[in-house]
Order: C-alpha cells, then sequence, then structure tokens
C-alpha cells in the first residue's frame, strides 16, 4: 500500500499463503484466508476488520473508479453479471454496481458477517435489488452458480491455497470475452509525513521500518500474477493505480489507528525498544498521538491485472 513498502515476489508455482494484512476484500478461501491467520491479529472480528476496510475505501478510494473506469473501458461488451471474490466489507462490489448500472452483482465471502454488511450498505446505496450475496469457501468446489461476465479479485486470490487452480476455474466460469481484473496492493499505508516535524519524538523512518518487519514475515505477499493468469488461458495487461488519500485529520487519524494497532501486537520484539516507544506514542493519547499531530497524510499503491478470456 506504500510507496515504501513493496511487494515481495514469489515462484508462480507456489500457494500464496500471505500473511495480507489489510484488504478491501480476501476472505473467498477457508478459515485461514482474510487476514484471521495473521500473526498478532486474530482476535480482530468482522466488524472491526469491516471499518478498517470501509475507511481504506473512503480515503484511498479513488483507485475503485480508476480500476472499474478501466475495467469498463476493457470489457468486450457491457456486463450482465459480474462476481466479486473474497467481497469483503463490498466496497467493491458497490463501486462496480454504481459502474455498470445495467448489471448484477453477486459477492463471494467466507463470511456471512461480510455478507450481511455487503448487503445493508447496499441498500443504504439504493443498490438494493442489484448485489446479492453468496456465500463460499473457494478453497473447495467452485460454485456452479459463479458464472459471469466480469470477476473482480481484489486483494484475495493471494488468500487461498491454491491460486493457480482458482484462476483456471476463473477462466472456466468466465462467459466467452469475459473480463477478469485482480487487485494488490503495493505495500502497506504509510500515515506519517516524508518529514517529520523538527524535534519529534517519533524516529525518522519509523513507518519503512516497520513495513519491512512485517514483510520479513510474509505480510502482504503476492506473486507477479501474469505468469499464472496466461497459464489459465488468459490475454493480461497490468497497471498501477498510486493513491494519495484525501481525508480530514480526525478521518486519517481514526484510520492509522486502526490501522497502527492493528500490528502492534506483531511487532513486539521484532523491531526495536526505540520503534515500539515511537509506536506507543502514535497510538498513545500525548502531543505525538496520531489524533493531535495533524500532520497525516495517507498514501497507498494498488496494481491491478485485467485477464480478457478470448
Amino acid at each position: 500500500m506504500t510507496e515504501h513498502a513493496h511487494h515481495h515476489e514469489q515462484s508462480n508455482s507456489e500457494p500464496a499463503h500471505s500473511r495480507h494484512l489489510h484488504s478491501e476484500h480476501g476472505r473467498a478461501g477457508d478459515a485461514h484466508a482474510g487476514h484471521s491467520h495473521d500473526p498478532g491479529h486474530s482476535h480482530a472480528t468482522d466488524a472491526e476488520l469491516a471499518q478498517m476496510l470501509d475507511l481504506d475505501a473512503l480515503i484511498l478510494g479513488s483507485y475503485l473508479a480508476d480500476a472499474t473506469a478501466w475495467a469498463a473501458e476493457l470489457a468486450v461488451h457491457e456486463p450482465e453479471t459480474i462476481l466479486d471474490i473474497g467481497s469483503g466489507s463490498g466496497v467493491g462490489s458497490l463501486a462496480l454496481a454504481r459502474r455498470f448500472p445495467a448489471a448484477h452483482v453477486t459477492a463471494l465471502d467466507m463470511s456471512a458477517q461480510m455478507l450481511a454488511t455487503t448487503l445493508e450498505s447496499a441498500a443504504g446505496s439504493g443498490l438494493d435489488g442489484r448485489i446479492a450475496g453468496l456465500q463460499v469457501n473457494l478453497n473447495e468446489e467452485w460454485p456452479a452458480s459463479a458464472t459471469a461476465d466480469l470477476m473482480w479479485a481484489s486483494s484475495s486470490l493471494h488468500e487461498l491455497a491454491d491460486p493457480e487452480r482458482t484462476m483456471a476455474e476463473m477462466f472456466a466460469n468466465l462467459n466467452p470475452g469475459g473480463l477478469l481484473i485482480v487487485i494488490e496492493m503495493d505495500g502497506l499505508p504509510s500515515f506519517l509525513p516524508d518529514r517529520l516535524q523538527e524535534g519529534s519524538a517519533v524516529g525518522a523512518g519509523l513507518e519503512s521500518r516497520l513495513h519491512a518487519s512485517l514483510a520479513s514475515n510474509g505480510w502482504n505477499q503476492y506473486p507477479e500474477w501474469t505468469a499464472g493468469l496466461e497459464r489459465a488461458g488468459f490475454a493480461v495487461e497490468r497497471r498501477h493505480f498510486p493513491t494519495r488519500g484525501s481525508a480530514t485529520p480526525e478521518l486519517a487519524a481514526r484510520y492509522g489507528r486502526a490501522f497502527l494497532g492493528r500490528i502492534a501486537p506483531t511487532l513486539a520484539g521484532a523491531v526495536s525498544p526505540s520503534d515500539l516507544a515511537s509506536l506507543e506514542l502514535l497510538l498513545g493519547n500525548g502531543p505525538e498521538s496520531l489524533e493531535r499531530r495533524g500532520d497525516l497524510v495517507v498514501r497507498g499503491h494498488r496494481t491491478a491485472w485485467a485477464a480478457s478470456k478470448p
């Protein structure tokens, strides 16, 4: 998600068991997919995840407009059926429904609570009846009803035990001339400005070091998907979507507290005492706290693959 923490490449032949920290989706797979296997935050509830995903979309959601516009540009014909694979809190489902007003969107997720959140959001956004939910574990058999003109897999494909198998299933269940959009976060979100205020007790370069520690433990890893998608039969294009968030100080602080509070347990003993002290200052109530800083800048980047079926 940040310009400082780039993703780590793996072999496309390896199962992509990533410790993915934060995604707008990512609950398509088994009980270990969609964050529950991340060290240090298995306690997080679906409601807590949904809140953070919604904050991400609110602040960094311009990529949703850009990526759905790209899908509309590449689609051979206006899609009538869309699958949001690993839909999470449903921000992608809503964006797709708005971009393609004639389409019916089905959100696929392993969490009944996340699907309920998606449907509630759809009703509150005037999209009731255009979005349906399907509870599914994609590490098991692909659901027979899950065919579509357009498939969308945002930060979810790498959560599966066998992404190569799933890509082949996607190809088989995508209608002729259909399109699959795969999106991944390039790193973890960053909040501190490039240059800290003079005299700040928070150490310079803190976020880069925290991100590096998480990356060394496998967080936010995924393959470069091009070769795997091509092996499944797709023709593939790739695009980068950089995003500098637009947020009030209050929203930026809320997102920062949700994210940094989520990673803090994992970092204990993994980073220096001084960096842990800086993190405690940010999450505390003093003058260096997120709510009192006033200099937060939320940044996050995505990479997307457009995979076309002849």
